[in-house]
């Protein structure tokens, strides 16, 4: 990954006045594949992404930067007034400071603004710390897709959120 990722950690609070949420461009993709790639098993590839950004009609994708890098990226789909998050990641370097959150409380409020009411993911049943981010931004478990991930045939928890 060429971004210029701080080695030091910054105050939350300066950390975040620095984050911008932007729609995600064909330019992004090399970066989004970096963080894709260190961040899920079975990473998308770079013509998943371009066939979402092209082709897609219902696709969103949003990228995260701070200091003009890419640290992050959420993707959705928008289904008859629903939207479904299909990919959420935050480069390694980057976890733990409140921009997970930060992204995606901020394409939710987007999403608020264009008429969507729910929004719904899956979640690896083992990552407690995804769990915690998503019972935090008021998703609720609604049941188990067994055997959903390919790598490993982990289940997945589905969760909806209000908003």
């Amino acid at each position: 990954m060429q971004n210029k990722i701080p080695k030091k950690r910054i105050p939350r609070e300066e950390l975040l006045k620095k984050a911008k949420v932007r729609p995600m461009t064909l330019e992004d993709i090399p970066t989004v594949l970096a963080i894709e790639e260190v961040s899920f098993p079975t990473p998308w590839t770079a013509e998943s992404f371009i066939s979402e950004l092209r082709d897609n009609q219902i696709a969103r994708y949003y990228c995260l930067e701070l200091d003009g890098n890419v640290v992050g990226y959420m993707g959705l789909w928008l289904i008859i007034g629903e939207a479904h998050v299909t990919n959420v990641a935050i480069w390694p370097g980057c976890q733990g400071q409140g921009l997970g959150e930060y992204l995606m409380r901020t394409v939710m409020n987007e999403l608020l603004k264009m008429g969507i009411r729910r929004v719904t993911l899956e979640v690896r049943v083992s990552n407690i710390n995804a769990q915690k981010l998503y019972t935090k931004l008021g998703f609720n478990p609604a049941g188990i897709r067994k055997r959903y991930y390919t790598d490993n045939q982990e289940d997945a928890i589905i969760m909806w959120a209000s908003l």
